[in-house]
């Protein structure tokens, strides 16, 4: 059985797309551009890059985009009151912080420093819970991407016993809710979890986000199963590849994400998308 490719990057122009409308849309009703700030932290040539890539995107789709370049050695009290700054400007819908940052600043902090309403990567306490309970709010981007990216292929999901490797705050646990919200069975498994490739070997969805190069072997894999792989590895020779091994993996699986061009194209759309809906929000708040 040859996978068929879950294409994000295709799936991505399209949301790109119908994004680009909304905000033509807002402009001729005589609304404003959506506002995203983007703060970098160092020079990482991987960040950087990707930090440039959004703003560029933005820019094409007609938002606001502002960046603010802080050096690696910035005090942990800077970036909070540049973040409190942004919390408090009328023309900043949302605020996103690129990750990993430098030792000296705790991450969770600077998270629970950006408004939830600000918050388009949907890392805030107050947006993981509204996820976890069904409610309204910003979700967490490579999850809810891939979400967007299964809809869009027509997939059904309500049954399927779905299974997780990794248990991260940015991608495991959100995703275990995505898809327990989806009426999937949901299983996470980690590096404790015992007999790895049998628990696999039950999944109808397998999902993985592990950080290993082409760890999940296709042994593992039940014949017809859907596989998100959300790693992308740089090998010695420079070429990318994902934490599942591609080609033997498609030759069992129904449905497949390619690395690059699957679920990372999805996380950047599904951004852009939230950066929309704060400014939706934020208008409808002030409005009412």
């Amino acid at each position: 059985m040859a996978a068929r490719l879950l294409d994000g990057k295709a799936c991505a122009r399209q949301v790109q797309e119908d994004l680009a409308s909304a905000v033509r849309a807002r402009r001729e009703a005589g609304g404003r551009a959506p506002g995203l700030a983007v703060i970098l932290v160092g020079d990482n040539p991987a960040s950087s890059i990707y930090v440039r890539k959004k703003r560029q995107t933005c820019e094409a789709i007609g938002y606001l985009s502002t960046g603010h370049d802080l050096p690696a050695n910035v005090p942990q009290a800077e970036l909070l009151a540049l973040i409190e700054t942004l919390n408090a400007d009328a023309a900043v819908d949302g605020i996103l912080v690129q990750l990993p940052l430098p030792d000296q600043i705790d991450a969770q902090a600077v998270i629970n420093a950006i408004h939830p309403d600000k918050d388009v990567d949907g890392f805030h306490p107050v947006n993981m819970g509204r996820l976890a309970l069904k409610l309204p709010g910003l979700r967490p981007c490579t999850p809810h991407g891939i979400m967007t990216l299964l809809q869009r292929a027509e997939i059904p999901l309500a049954g399927l016993h779905a299974v997780i490797i990794g248990q991260s705050n940015i991608v495991g646990r959100p995703m275990a809710l995505e898809l327990l919200n989806a009426r999937c069975t949901v299983s996470i498994c980690h590096s404790r979890t015992q007999d790895l490739p049998a628990m696999l070997r039950q999944a109808d969805l397998v999902v993985a986000a592990v950080g290993k190069p082409r760890f999940v072997q296709a042994d593992w894999i039940k014949p017809g199963a859907i596989v998100i792989d959300v790693g992308i590895n740089r090998l010695n020779d420079g070429k990318l590849c994902g934490d599942v091994d591609f080609e033997p993996v498609a030759e069992k699986a129904a449905w497949i994400t390619p690395v690059p061009g699957g679920v990372g194209p999805m996380t950047v759309a599904t951004l852009l998308g939230n950066t929309l809906r704060a400014a939706e929000q934020r208008d409808s708040a002030i409005g009412g």
